[in-house]
């Protein structure tokens, strides 16, 4: 069989497995607990300035 190339019965063997629904997984919610920082850090100004600076080199 060249690669790519399959029959009826794995045809018929993949259409079975992709219309299988699994669900055996675990349907509950993760809770996190903390909080998040996000540091803005410069003004778009500044980092333009920086990239122009970065691309100059």
């Amino acid at each position: 069989m060249s690669m790519g190339a399959y029959d009826e019965d794995e045809h018929e063997r993949r259409e079975a497995q992709a219309s299988r629904v699994d669900a055996d997984f675990d349907d509950e919610r993760t809770i996190y607990h903390g909080k998040v920082e996000y540091d803005a850090g410069e003004s778009a100004e500044e980092l333009l300035s920086k990239f122009e600076e970065m691309k100059s080199d």
